[in-house]
């Protein structure tokens, strides 16, 4: 495991799919620990789809590849290429093993900065082939504790936007999106002067994640925050202005922990598998081009 740390917060890391395993401040752990009875991960990194996939399988040039939900990266173990007491940047290339199931060069490169209370998240994606292209997504999937204090329950929390505007879902069936969407309530945000909010009921999650595009619908959020109505200084902010896709996911009520996961990607269309560069969300890179992209999380 990796710390690290600043005046006021804790960030606890491992290599192995370059996780974010705890984040602490005021002796209060915000993250989800890892239930291996309810959720058995804590902020996995979403490489080289965001999704699933129609029976796990993709074509690329009419050849059929397998990937599972979300991909391969957060099973895999990262090199450590940099480190110091408030910043650590882990890295995964392309092997014999990932060319498998993905046959492209890559090298991926996530960057974590403590700074006070406020931890940035920083993805690189480099494609190192001189002669082929690069067809990839990525994406955040943080879980956090929900509730944080003993005298809270999940009802007692929303998630709150940082403008009010209305939210259209995508719908999802077996993970898969079915093409149709429809209006999300939300209520006028009761915690600050403006913005919109969106209360926990049982209900909420019934029906999977909550998928929203934003190429669709318009204007993206530059944040979402979970807060509580009883403790509404302790709150988690997670900042992703420009991201097209965010997801919102709990298992059910009773899980103990919520997602907010700002996205490149988004999964697959109910039907047959596809070519991988015709699925919603997937970004190209010419040879010797890099993407990057920054999101950050910020506690108490």
């Amino acid at each position: 495991m990796y710390v690290l740390t600043s005046a006021t917060s804790r960030a606890t890391l491992s290599a192995h799919g370059a996780e974010l395993t705890s984040f602490i401040k005021d002796k209060l752990e915000y993250l989800w620990q890892a239930d291996p009875a309810v959720w058995a991960r804590h902020a996995p990194v979403l490489f080289p789809i965001v999704g699933r996939l129609p029976d796990d399988t993709y074509l690329h040039n009419g050849q059929a590849y397998r990937l599972t939900q979300h991909g391969f990266a957060r099973d895999r173990e990262f090199a450590v290429v940099k480190q110091s007491d408030s910043e650590i940047v882990f890295r995964l290339a392309d092997d014999e093993a990932s060319r498998v199931n993905y046959p492209f060069a890559f090298e991926l490169d996530i960057k974590y900065r403590l700074r006070g209370s406020k931890l940035e998240v920083s993805w690189q994606v480099r494609n190192p082939s001189a002669t082929e292209e690069l067809l990839f997504s990525i994406g955040a999937h943080p879980a956090f504790r929900c509730p944080l204090l003993p005298q809270e329950q999940f009802e007692d929390y929303l998630f709150e936007f940082d403008y009010p505007a209305t939210l259209y879902r995508q719908l999802l069936h077996n993970g898969l999106r079915t093409g149709a969407s429809e209006e999300v309530p939300l209520i006028d945000a009761p915690l600050t002067d403006d913005g919109t909010a969106l209360p926990f009921s049982d209900q909420l999650f019934a029906d999977d994640a909550l998928a929203f595009d934003y190429r669709e619908h318009g204007h993206s959020p530059a944040w979402v925050s979970l807060r509580s109505a009883i403790s509404p200084s302790t709150l988690v902010r997670v900042e992703f202005e420009g991201f097209p896709y965010l997801g919102l996911w709990t298992k059910n009520a009773q899980a103990g922990f919520v997602c907010i996961e700002p996205w490149y990607g988004v999964a697959s269309p109910v039907g047959p598998p596809q070519e991988l560069r015709a699925k919603e969300g997937i970004l190209s890179l010419a040879p010797g081009q890099r993407f990057e992209a920054t999101y950050s999380i910020t506690i108490g």
